[in-house]
């Protein structure tokens, strides 16, 4: 088991914010607002730790009151009133402000209508070539005026299915917004998936609208998707207008709606004014066993918990450029977007994260003047083993967060991150580190960043203000200082209203609430330390439980991939019919390296030192790579599902990962083996 922190273990933290910095941030102001006009207890000078588990407590107590003060603290407009805040609280099946109704548009828009800000940039635009292109918040307000009359005139109504097979680009913006503005729902894949994959999802929800370029750049080479588009034509019969964008300048194929003549008149918005819980978007879970789960968020929901995770715990507001690298199938780019809600500039960037090098990332910040940006940690490793110096090699003076998710961002990782940005030997940079954690289920964030606290070394900073995060054993006890399940013991607003196609809510119930019921249990393992930071350790459904001693496998590849021979690893613990235990490590080799009698020696000597002895792998296996979802995540349980002899077509769902010819050896193993 991994050791956490103990409460007699005081380490040193890696930076902690300055004053300055302490007394700037919204969360600091947000807190005396609240203390003086809702109850929240008074900050405690000169102690913002103290303070913020003061507020924190006060906000999964008072959850009513929390919320309450969130809409106001953050101008929610509510076109008519709501009766209460919390209507029922029970999960699944919360009913959170009945009577209101709103516009999450509306809100996103809301900077277009200072005419002080009009002309700045709403959006940058950043494709391979690291230009950035401006879209100002009136042009922005204008095309979103108009694609919302069109929208209306092709009968799309509150309810219908919008959809958009694009890449992280301004048109997909503007869609989703006008889509949210006549009350139509949202739901996007990045274009480099290929057409089952977007049938799997597309076809359970039955768009009325679909929004497709002709390809896309990536690597610096062209990628053409005609043909994808003629199949997702053909497939979708729900579908009355395709809308053609040609990213590749390519002409509208016969039959498709022209993007620029959509987008041409000088149209303000009309926004429909829909319940709070009216459904936004559709997400989707990997879905590499079986469909993916189409995961439906509200309008009031995803703006709430992304005006309380932008505002209070990412410190964005006007003036900043909010950069995450992402793709639109992935929830990171709906967080991103609603980057508008606080008037921040959005930085969309289109293309590979490595293209023409390593370091693309750090230049599209510099380049945009970005103030917070977000990246994985997979990225921030990649950076550490190809010898890049961010801060040396860019002007980053503009960056003030540095921020991970995706996976737990190792201990190496935190340290490369403070290390490159003081290479010079000062320690003027303030450089605040947030490594996030929450899911696609709720399309935020369950803990991570708050900007008044220090930051430790392989730790998340603290659970968000209004999660009521708690490590459960497997009898339901909290337990602090020890690996538990990650549950949430109340509703958050961003929690799915219903997964589409689910009419009983069983699978929904089943996704979530089985294992304790009415609560939610996300399927992480963590640690919740006594000096309230979180630590992630991985996947509880594909934990590594040997004797009895779970460890969580992300505990193993951060001591693994430390060694500079290993470019990827995947660990899997698989329980065998006579009550055996097989744990394999896969490896995928640097180039270069050779997996001989030394190398195999340093592997096992790592995990036994580092870690524990009970978990040195049976085996150590070279792969030619690791399979992982679109989404980037390894796959881990339908890897163990193969090994333990089911067949590939029901052990995972081929169209989610992103090289399934690589799935092929574990099942060939798993018939060696038997």
């Amino acid at each position: 088991m991994t050791t956490a922190p103990q409460p007699a273990d005081r380490p040193e933290p890696l930076w902690t914010p300055g004053a300055d910095r302490i007394d700037r941030a919204q969360v600091t102001r947000f807190h005396a607002w609240a203390a003086d006009r809702h109850g929240a207890p008074a900050p405690l000078p000169g102690d913002p730790a103290a303070s913020y588990r003061a507020l924190h407590r006060w906000s999964v107590e008072e959850l009513e009151r929390f919320w309450q003060a969130v809409t106001e603290w953050c101008d929610v407009r509510f076109a008519t009133p709501y009766e209460r805040v919390l209507g029922d609280r029970d999960m699944p099946g919360a009913q959170w402000f009945p009577g209101a109704t709103l516009n999450y548009a509306e809100h996103a828009l809301r900077a277009s209508q200072d005419p002080a800000r009009a002309g700045e940039a709403a959006l940058l635009h950043v494709d391979e070539t690291h230009e950035p292109r401006p879209v100002t918040w009136s042009e922005l307000r204008r095309q979103v005026g108009s694609l919302t009359a069109e929208l209306r005139r092709l009968g799309v109504r509150p309810g219908d299915r919008v959809s958009g097979y694009l890449p992280n680009i301004p048109q997909a913006v503007v869609a989703l917004l006008a889509s949210a503005a006549v009350g139509a729902v949202w739901t996007s894949c990045a274009p480099d998936f290929g057409a089952r994959s977007v049938l799997d999802r597309f076809q359970q929800v039955e768009p009325v609208v679909l929004f497709t370029v002709d390809g896309y750049h990536y690597g610096g080479k062209r990628h053409e998707r005609a043909d994808v588009v003629a199949e997702l034509r053909a497939e979708l019969p729900t579908l009355r207008a395709v809308v053609h964008i040609p990213l590749l300048g390519t002409p509208a194929p016969e039959g498709t709606l022209e993007w620029d003549a959509l987008t041409a008149s000088d149209t303000e918005p009309v926004f429909e004014q829909v319940p709070f819980d009216h459904p936004l978007w559709v997400l989707y879970s990997s879905g590499t066993t079986g469909l993916p789960k189409a995961i439906v968020q509200s309008q009031g929901g995803i703006l709430l918990e992304h005006l309380k995770q932008l505002a209070l715990h990412c410190d964005l507001g006007p003036g900043d450029r909010f950069f995450w690298y992402t793709s639109t199938g992935w929830m990171m780019w709906n967080f991103l977007v609603s980057g508008l809600l606080v008037g921040s500039t959005v930085v969309l960037y289109d293309g590979s994260p490595g293209h023409p090098d390593t370091a693309a990332q750090w230049r599209i910040a510099e380049r945009t003047g970005a103030t917070l940006f977000g990246t994985s940690a997979a990225y921030v490793m990649a950076c550490r083993k190809a010898g890049v110096h961010p801060a040396r090699d860019f002007d980053l003076s503009t960056v003030r967060c540095v921020a991970t998710t995706g996976s737990p961002l190792p201990p190496d990782g935190f340290r490369w991150i403070h290390d490159a940005f003081h290479e010079d030997g000062e320690d003027g940079r303030d450089m605040w580190i947030a490594s996030v954690s929450g899911g696609t289920d709720v399309c935020s964030c369950f803990a991570g960043a708050v900007p008044t606290l220090p930051v430790y070394i392989g730790e998340l900073q603290a659970p968000c203000l209004g999660t009521d995060l708690q490590a459960w054993d497997a009898h339901g006890k909290p337990v602090t200082d020890e690996v538990g399940e990650l549950v949430v013991t109340n509703p958050m607003p961003s929690m799915p209203v219903r997964f589409w196609n689910d009419p009983d809510g069983s699978r929904y119930r089943e996704s979530y609430f089985e294992m304790f019921p009415g609560v939610w249990r996300h399927g992480d393992w963590i640690t919740l330390t006594s000096r309230g930071t979180v630590v992630i350790h991985g996947r509880s459904d594909s934990t590594l439980n040997r004797q009895g001693v779970r460890m969580g496998s992300a505990d193993i590849y951060e001591a693994v991939e430390r060694l500079p021979e290993i470019r990827e690893s995947l660990v899997i613990g698989v329980e065998q019919p006579d009550g055996g235990y097989w744990m394999p490590l896969f490896v995928h080799l640097a180039p270069g390296a050779t997996l001989d009698d030394a190398l195999l020696d340093r592997i096992k000597h790592t995990i036994r030192e580092q870690l524990s002895p009970r978990h040195v792998p049976d085996e150590v296996i070279e792969v030619r790579g690791i399979p992982h979802t679109l989404t980037g995540k390894r796959i881990e349980v339908p890897v163990k599902r193969l090994l333990q002899g089911t067949p590939l077509e029901k052990a995972v769902n081929p169209g989610s990962v992103d090289d399934v010819t690589l799935l092929d050896f574990y099942e060939q193993l798993a018939r060696e083996r038997r």
